[in-house]
């Protein structure tokens, strides 16, 4: 199978695979296309669905992470029918070339210990070479490949390693970095409305405030009266649940 970079050029008119709705699609398109000149790189299957892999160096990444020199892995997403047929390697072998092309201490990415919802998954990770580089108070690991030994390990920031916030009642962080929070947030906040529930949405709109963010992941973060409950996203009934409604 063949493969499509997807570039400031071509993205008006080529799908990004995790989001197949057109308003979703265009929120993330608008994201990536602000990405582009800091070095993203999204490239995908020719053939529609689910398989992709996007990247960028990690001093411009939007995670709160230590790790100059690396090249950060925002998502690997293989689906569906395409599982099994080797892409997952032949986008990483991409991600791998390139990255030694401009010179990278390694790739690093993040995952968790057991597979979880919107990560990476540890066993292919580890199949592939990784190691873990550092980990969360809320089992979220950094993830690590090395291209040469005695390479100084990335690390999590500190406001990322201890997730936590002032605020009291509910508290979501979310970014446009993923096309999903379009959909899902204010259903969340009228949700949140309509059964008095106390919750406060911050929407993470630069590469700083990704960066200083209080969770390792910032496409999507709920808190509850100032502790970490789940990087995946909520919807309305799992909101309702956690308020005990």
């Amino acid at each position: 199978m063949g493969y499509i970079r997807i570039t400031e050029e071509n993205i008006g008119k080529e799908h990004i695979c995790c989001a197949m709705s057109n308003n979703q699609s265009l929120q993330k398109k608008e994201w990536l296309k602000a990405r582009f000149k800091e070095g993203l790189v999204f490239y995908r299957s020719e053939e529609r669905g689910k398989c992709f892999i996007e990247y960028m160096p990690a001093e411009t990444a939007w995670q709160p992470l230590e790790a100059d020199g690396y090249m950060h892995i925002n998502c690997l997403w293989v689906s569906g029918s395409l599982k099994g047929h080797g892409y997952s390697s032949d986008l990483l072998d991409e991600c791998v070339r390139d990255a030694k092309e401009q010179g990278k201490k390694g790739l690093c990415i993040l995952s968790s210990a057991k597979k979880k919802g919107f990560l990476a998954d540890p066993k292919y990770l580890k199949y592939k070479g990784f190691q873990v580089a550092d980990e969360s108070d809320t089992g979220i690991q950094l993830w690590y490949l090395p291209f040469e030994n005695n390479t100084d390990a990335p690390r999590l920031k500190e406001c990322a390693k201890h997730p936590l916030v002032t605020d009291p009642g509910f508290v979501i962080y979310y970014s446009d970095q993923c096309p999903f929070t379009y959909y899902w947030v204010p259903r969340l906040e009228k949700a949140a409305e309509e059964n008095g529930i106390p919750l406060k949405v911050i929407h993470i709109d630069s590469r700083e405030a990704a960066q200083n963010a209080p969770s390792p992941v910032t496409n999507f973060s709920i808190f509850r009266d100032g502790k970490f409950i789940s990087h995946e996203i909520q919807s309305e009934k799992k909101l309702l649940k956690l308020a005990g409604l």
